[in-house]
């Protein structure tokens, strides 16, 4: 239904919130400068930098709540993640090397360049299915994939970036654009008992209140990942958010690095470009 439809035309079809005719064979440039526009309109005088802090923004959330959570930054709780992180990704395996031999720049300052899709694959690539990679290339049994060590070597990597502008690229090859198209065409389809889309949430009810808890625009909002849940009292990865949230909307989730989850990480991270990397973030 959704195949080659602009981001607006996408929700006009959907939601009846926004009257646009439909794209035909809008390019992920075009999708990207509709998103962006979006939340343009949606919340006047909001930096676009600010959108890659999730839900603790200026003129979204409350004054309240964002004086919280920078009285909980003042003893950032993820930053135990991070140095377990650090000492898990510096360990040695068992046949002497460590995770820095399977990334370039020793897993450094990469995070922003993650998801990427495989053409040799013709998967996509996170960060997260990447480290597992580099455990099986080196005699390891691959980690589970939505907490504990996973999301402390994640949070490690993510930050090495922090502050980097995210830069995911959609290459001109059919396989590539083809996981962008699922990845988008998720994000905006109906799902559940509750029929509830992505978009419906983190889109057209961003900034509005889920019983206490604000929700968070889609712009910029896996740039945080992992994240430090207060729910979770410790880090989780994407996969562990998307799960979470096809069950609120009571909806059979996908395994942890699904294609689907993949496709659908893909396309929100290209969504997102240009907005810094402030991964391992907080949440409520």
């Amino acid at each position: 239904m959704f195949k080659g439809a602009g981001i607006i035309g996408i929700l006009g079809a959907v939601v009846t919130l926004l009257a646009a005719p439909v794209v035909v064979q809008a390019s992920p440039e075009h999708d990207l400068k509709e998103f962006r526009q979006f939340f343009e309109h949606r919340f006047p005088g909001v930096p676009l930098k600010a959108y890659a802090q999730g839900e603790w923004i200026p003129g979204i959330n409350s004054e309240d709540a964002i004086s919280q959570y920078k009285s909980i930054m003042q003893f950032p709780p993820q930053d135990a993640g991070i140095a377990t992180g650090k000492q898990l990704f510096e360990k040695p395996f068992a046949n002497g090397k460590t995770y820095a031999s399977c990334f370039r720049n020793g897993g450094k300052d990469i995070r922003q360049y993650y998801p990427y899709f495989d053409k040799k694959t013709g998967q996509v690539v996170t960060l997260e299915s990447a480290i597992n990679e580099c455990r099986v290339k080196n005699g390891e049994k691959p980690l589970p994939w939505k907490r504990g060590k996973i999301a402390d070597i994640a949070a490690y990597m993510a930050s090495t970036s922090d502050g980097k502008p995210m830069h995911i690229t959609v290459p001109n090859d059919p396989a590539a654009l083809a996981a962008y198209e699922r990845g988008k065409d998720f994000f905006y389809a109906k799902r559940g008992q509750l029929n509830f889309s992505c978009a419906d949430c983190h889109m057209v009810h961003a900034g509005k209140k889920l019983r206490t808890q604000t929700l968070s625009p889609a712009l910029g909002m896996l740039n945080g990942f992992p994240v430090y849940r207060a729910k979770w009292s410790n880090l989780g990865t994407i996969d562990r958010r998307f799960i979470g949230c096809n069950k609120q909307v009571r909806a059979k989730p996908f395994k942890p690095q699904s294609v689907e989850y993949r496709d659908l990480e893909y396309f929100l991270s290209y969504m997102s470009n240009g907005l810094p990397v402030t991964g391992p973030g907080y949440r409520n």
